[in-house]
């Protein structure tokens, strides 16, 4: 799933290629992905597009007053093209879920792999009017994400675990399966791990923990080819999807606990002292 550098790292390409161009058409081929209704999809023809911004996990193309909001779920992603080919795409079975066009005749289309479809367009004249991303929690590269902040976070999740509460879109918006498990590893804290539990040091530990890893991955994708992104990330992952390669840090075989639709890894010796977390749902440490 693109996750907040991913999705950084698209805008930034995207901004110097579609700012000040107009949209010539835009062609849906999977009636599913569109979410909202009205202003309908049409009216995005002609206008001037002027900003590219993200918020949290959602990219949102805006123009002239109307915003294209895309969120591109687990198997989704953007492909861009520097010229569109010439048929009109047809909804079917492939992966194509959305063609825009620019009046250059270069574009993107939205893609989305596997047999789930999640991925999400809406077209709204505000992006707060999307419920999700109205409720998304700060984000943490923002300025105003502060210590005091992420004090404030984990005192009020309580005994939940850090893991869950760094997924959570509506306490921290951006942060995933991937780079959750990527933080924690930096930080040297078990995924299970109760929020409020963490001392000073820790939460401290744990807030740069945040802050690098996620502008590290920024940093090395920027410049990037939109189709360069996800090879990029999956090349610098230090547990995220590693389980039985060497740690980087200690060379402990990564460990994994599986779940019903996911799965976390980590390393035994970094993170949880040793100890192999069980490997089911309602998951603790082994005695």
């Amino acid at each position: 799933m693109p996750e907040l550098p991913e999705v950084e790292a698209l805008r930034r390409f995207l901004v110097p290629r579609l700012v000040g161009r107009a949209i010539a058409r835009v062609h849906l081929t999977a009636f599913t992905a569109l979410k909202t209704v009205e202003p309908p999809l049409e009216a995005l023809t002609g206008l001037e597009i002027d900003s590219v911004e993200r918020h949290g996990k959602y990219l949102d193309v805006g123009a002239q007053g109307l915003h294209l909001v895309m969120h591109l779920a687990r198997a989704g992603w953007l492909v861009w093209r520097d010229t569109m080919p010439a048929p009109t795409p047809r909804p079917g079975k492939g992966p194509l879920s959305l063609r825009l066009v620019l009046d250059d005749d270069s574009g993107f289309d939205l893609t989305e792999a596997g047999t789930q479809r999640k991925l999400a367009v809406h077209v709204v004249t505000d992006p707060q009017q999307i419920e999700r991303v109205r409720t998304l929690g700060p984000d943490p590269l923002s300025p105003g994400f502060t210590p005091d902040v992420l004090d404030r976070i984990l005192d009020a999740a309580g005994r939940a675990q850090l893991k869950g509460v760094l997924r959570d879109q509506r306490v921290i918006a951006g942060i995933g399966n991937a780079y959750s498990d990527e933080i924690l590893h930096a930080a040297r804290l078990s995924p299970f791990q109760p929020a409020s539990a963490l001392d000073p040091a820790h939460r401290r530990v744990l807030f740069d923990a945040i802050r690098s890893c996620l502008t590290d991955a920024i940093a090395r994708a920027d410049g990037l080819a939109a189709k360069d992104l996800r090879d990029d990330k999956r090349g610098n992952l230090a547990v995220h999807g590693r389980t039985g390669w060497p740690c980087p840090v200690c060379g402990t075989p990564i460990a994994e606990v599986s779940f019903a639709d996911s799965s976390l890894q980590y390393c035994p010796t970094c993170q949880t002292g040793g100890r192999t977390l069980a490997d089911r749902r309602l998951s603790r440490l082994l005695k």
